[in-house]
């Protein structure tokens, strides 16, 4: 399943539908970080809001996403994180370095907009 991404303005908005397998993320990793240069986007927001379990290979795929979209020149922010989620990252001791959290969508857009200056 391709994960959808949307254009809106500057950013790139994509939207996690379901599971993905580790090949789907890795798909989505190289879509995403091409439409970077394609769209000249300043910044991403990846919505993860369906997901219930985010398993260590989805948060390094999501990890390099931000660090990938870094080096083309985009902040990446990722939103929608369930609590259950974040409990079980912590305790994992996973995260998401090169990529920032917000609460959802509207508080990502907010800080891509900071973090862009506009």
């Amino acid at each position: 399943m391709r994960v959808p991404i949307l254009k809106q303005e500057n950013y790139l908005i994509a939207s996690i539908q379901s599971t993905l397998t580790d090949e789907e993320l890795v798909e989505f990793r190289d879509d995403i970080t091409r439409q970077v240069g394609r769209h000249r986007a300043r910044g991403i927001v990846v919505d993860v809001t369906v997901l219930d379990v985010i398993d260590s290979f989805a948060v390094r795929t999501l990890r390099s996403i931000g660090e990938l979209t870094r080096l083309r020149g985009a902040h990446t922010v990722i939103v929608g994180i369930q609590p259950e989620v974040a409990i079980a990252m912590v305790q994992l001791g996973l995260g998401f370095e090169g990529a920032h959290t917000a609460l959802d969508l509207e508080e990502g857009i907010a800080l891509l907009d900071e973090l862009t200056g506009k």
